[in-house]
C-alpha cells in the first residue's frame, strides 16, 4: 500500500490538495528497484505543469523502458511550501511519494524566464544543494531541458547540465552512460565527462567566461578535454515512427489545458523576427495524417477528455489539414467531444471549419496582426496585410462571430508613435466591417479585445541584438494607444488591456543573461521571490534589491542594442539556423524588407543541415 508523503491534517490545510497525492489515472507505477529512477519536474503549479505536452511525451517515453522508472513533481503552491519548510519535509514525486533527493535524477523542463525562481524552490525543498558545486554522490544529478535552455547561462551554477533539442533524441544513450557508471565506482564528475560525449549535452561547469572591461563577454571556452566547442541542437527528423503518449495522464482536479493535445508539426514555415520558437524548431516537419487519427482515437478513448486541441506554431500551414479535420469532426461529434483549432490563419475554410466546431455566439476569434501598421509589420516579417485581416474580420462577422481578439506587441525594433496609434486604428477598422452588417443579419454587440505585450529580444532571432526599453516607457506606450482607442468613433465596442511592463523587463534581462545573474537569482530567492509568473506574487522591488546586492545593473542587460561582432552567452550552442541568416535578418528589418515563408522559397537560413522536413519537401 502506497504511503503519502503528506498526511490528512496537511491535506486539509492546503488548497487543491489533489495536485500532492498522485494516482492519476494513467500514471505509471513501477518496482522501485529499477536500474534508473527520474523525476520530471515542472517548476510551476500542477495545473500549469499538467498542460505541457513535452513532459507526456518524455514521461510515457521513459516508461517504455523496463530498467527506468520516470515519476513527476511540480512546485507546491506557497501555501504548502510554507508547511514544507516549517516541518522539515523533504520534496516528493508523485508516484513513488519517495522524497526526490533519492532520484538518480532530476529533469527540470524550463519554458518560460519568470519560473527561475521556482527552479531553485525545487531544488532547496528536495534538499539539494542549489549549486551543483556543492552536490555530491549522494544528490541526483540535475538536468534543464525545454526552450530557456536555449540560453542556459543565467542558470548554469545551478545545473549539472542541460539537453539542448527535442527530447526523443539522444536520453537512451544519456540513461545507458549513467548505468554503466552507477556501479563503476567513479566520481560524480566523471560521469558528467561521460555525459558531455553525448551529443546536446552541456555541462556548464566544463566551460569559463571572461569577461572585458565594459561587461561584455570576452571569451566562452570548455576547460575540460571532454566538453566541445559547440552543442549541437539534437532533432528528430522523424516526427510520425516516433513516442507519443497515446495514454495520458489524466489528472485530479482541472488543468489550465483539460484536453487531449494533438501536435500535428513542429516548425514553422514563416519566419518572423521577433519568433523564437520560429528559429529554434525549423526546419518545419509533419506528422503523418494517419498516424494524427488513430493517436487522437487512442488518446481520447484512454483519458476520457471532453475536448482535443490541435497543437502547432502554425495549423493552417499543416498540409493535410482538410483531411484531419474531416476525419475529427466525425470522430468527435461521435464522442460528443469539442474541438479547438489554435494558430489557424482567418480564412474562407477555417471559418467553415470552426463554424462546424464551434458554437459561434460563446467563441471569439484571434487574430494576432502583432504591429499597428503595414510597415512595422514588414520590419517583423509578419506576412499579413491590413487588407487580409480587414477580409477576415469581415467574413467572421458575415459568418456570425461578433468577438474578435486582437494580440499586438508594443516596442518593436524601429517603432514610432504612428505605429503605435495604428494599433487604435486597425481596431476601429476592425469594428467598422461589423457595423456594414445590416442590422437584422448581426449577432448581438460586437466586442473587440485588444491585448498589448510587450515586446522581448530573445536569443537565437533576427531581433537578438535589439534594444529594449525602461518600464516608464512601456507604460507610456501603453498610454498612447489606449488614449487613441479613446478616440475612436466605436470605442465602446473596443476593450484594451497590457501586459505588466515589470515583468517585461526581467524577462529581457532574463533572457539574455550571462551567468553572472546566477547569483541575482539565488539572492532574490533567498529574500522570498516565487511564482514570478503569477502577478499576485511577483515583487519587482525585491529584484532590484538583488541587482544592487550584487552590484550588477540591469539596463545594461537591456537598453543597449549590441553591435554585430558582440559575443553572445549563447553563441556555443548551435540550432542549425546560421549567425549570418540572424544577422542579415536584422539588417532587412532596417530596410522593412520580407523574406518569403519556406514554401515559397527556401532563405538559406541554414537548417538544411538536418536533411529533412520542409527543406527537402519544398525542393522535391
Amino acid at each position: 500500500m502506497r504511503k503519502l508523503a503528506l498526511n490528512d491534517e496537511i491535506l486539509l490545510k492546503v488548497e487543491n490538495p489533489a495536485r500532492y497525492i498522485g494516482n492519476e489515472v494513467n500514471s505509471v507505477m513501477k518496482d522501485k528497484n529499477v536500474d534508473v529512477r527520474f523525476c520530471m519536474a515542472f517548476p510551476d503549479s500542477y495545473q500549469i505543469g499538467m498542460s505541457h505536452l513535452g513532459i507526456q511525451i518524455l514521461y510515457d517515453m521513459f516508461n517504455q523502458r523496463e530498467d527506468t522508472w520516470c515519476e513527476r513533481v511540480y512546485s507546491p503552491w506557497p501555501d504548502l511550501d510554507k508547511i514544507m519548510r516549517e516541518q522539515q519535509i523533504p520534496l516528493f514525486a508523485l508516484e513513488s511519494q519517495d522524497p526526490v533527493k533519492d532520484f538518480d535524477f532530476l529533469g527540470i523542463t524550463i519554458q518560460y524566464e519568470m519560473c527561475y525562481t521556482n527552479i531553485l524552490q525545487l531544488l532547496d525543498l528536495s534538499q539539494i544543494p542549489l549549486r551543483s558545486e556543492d552536490r555530491t554522490l549522494d544528490h541526483p544529478f540535475v538536468m534543464g531541458g525545454g526552450p530557456c535552455t536555449y540560453n542556459p547561462e543565467p542558470l548554469a551554477p545551478f545545473f549539472d547540465m542541460f539537453y539542448i533539442g527535442e527530447g526523443e533524441t539522444v536520453f537512451d544513450q544519456l540513461l545507458d552512460a549513467y548505468k554503466e557508471w552507477k556501479n563503476s565506482g567513479k566520481s560524480r564528475r566523471e560521469f558528467l565527462e561521460m555525459a558531455a560525449e553525448i551529443p546536446g549535452i552541456y555541462v556548464p561547469s566544463f566551460y569559463e567566461t571572461t569577461y572585458h572591461e565594459d561587461g561584455t563577454i570576452a571569451s566562452f571556452k570548455p576547460v575540460n578535454p571532454h566538453a566541445k566547442e559547440k552543442i549541437e541542437k539534437q532533432v528528430v527528423m522523424d516526427l510520425t515512427n516516433t513516442y507519443y503518449p497515446k495514454k495520458p495522464i489524466v489528472p485530479f482536479i482541472k488543468a489550465t489545458q483539460d484536453r487531449v493535445t494533438l501536435e500535428i508539426q513542429r516548425g514553422c514555415i514563416r519566419g518572423c523576427r521577433f519568433c523564437q520558437a520560429g528559429m529554434l524548431y525549423r526546419p518545419t516537419r509533419e506528422r503523418d495524417v494517419d498516424f494524427l487519427k488513430e493517436t487522437a482515437k487512442s488518446m481520447l478513448e484512454s483519458s476520457g477528455h471532453e475536448e482535443i486541441s490541435l497543437s502547432s506554431l502554425s495549423s493552417s500551414d499543416y498540409s493535410q489539414l482538410p483531411e484531419l479535420i474531416d476525419y475529427l469532426i466525425e470522430e468527435c461529434s461521435a464522442r460528443k467531444v469539442n474541438i479547438s483549432l489554435p494558430s489557424l490563419r482567418i480564412d474562407a475554410f477555417s471559418l467553415d471549419v470552426m463554424s462546424k466546431v464551434q458554437d459561434i455566439k460563446k467563441s471569439s476569434l484571434t487574430f494576432a496582426p502583432e504591429a499597428g501598421s503595414q510597415r512595422l509589420r514588414d520590419v517583423i516579417n509578419k506576412g499579413l496585410t491590413e487588407e487580409v485581416i480587414l477580409e477576415g474580420a469581415s467574413k467572421a462577422f458575415e459568418g456570425g462571430w461578433s468577438r474578435v481578439k486582437l494580440y499586438f506587441m508594443l516596442g518593436l525594433p524601429t517603432e514610432t508613435e504612428e505605429d503605435m496609434r495604428g494599433i487604435a486604428h486597425l481596431a476601429e477598422a476592425i469594428a467598422k466591417k461589423y457595423y456594414e452588417i445590416p442590422k437584422d443579419q448581426r449577432h448581438g454587440k460586437c466586442q473587440i479585445v485588444v491585448s498589448t505585450s510587450f515586446f522581448v529580444p530573445k536569443p537565437f532571432t533576427p531581433f537578438q541584438w535589439a534594444g529594449m526599453f525602461r518600464k516608464e516607457d512601456y507604460l507610456e506606450k501603453a498610454k498612447i494607444v489606449k488614449e487613441e482607442i479613446r478616440a475612436q468613433l466605436n470605442q465602446k465596442s473596443i476593450k484594451y488591456n497590457y501586459h505588466e511592463a515589470d515583468v517585461t523587463v526581467l524577462e529581457g534581462i532574463l533572457a539574455r543573461g550571462d551567468r553572472r545573474l546566477a547569483d541575482v537569482i539565488e539572492a532574490v530567492y533567498k529574500k522570498g521571490a516565487i511564482f514570478d509568473a503569477w502577478s499576485e506574487y511577483f515583487r519587482y522591488d525585491l529584484w532590484m534589491e538583488a541587482f544592487e546586492e550584487i552590484g550588477l545593473d540591469p539596463e545594461f542587460y537591456t537598453l543597449r542594442e549590441r553591435p554585430l561582432d558582440e559575443i553572445f552567452p549563447w553563441d556555443f550552442i548551435s540550432i542549425g539556423v546560421s549567425r549570418k541568416f540572424l544577422e542579415k535578418e536584422w539588417e532587412k528589418a532596417h530596410k522593412e524588407e520580407i523574406t518569403p515563408n519556406c514554401k515559397m522559397k527556401c532563405s538559406g537560413c541554414g537548417a538544411g543541415i538536418y536533411k529533412g522536413g520542409i527543406c527537402i519537401e519544398s525542393k522535391n
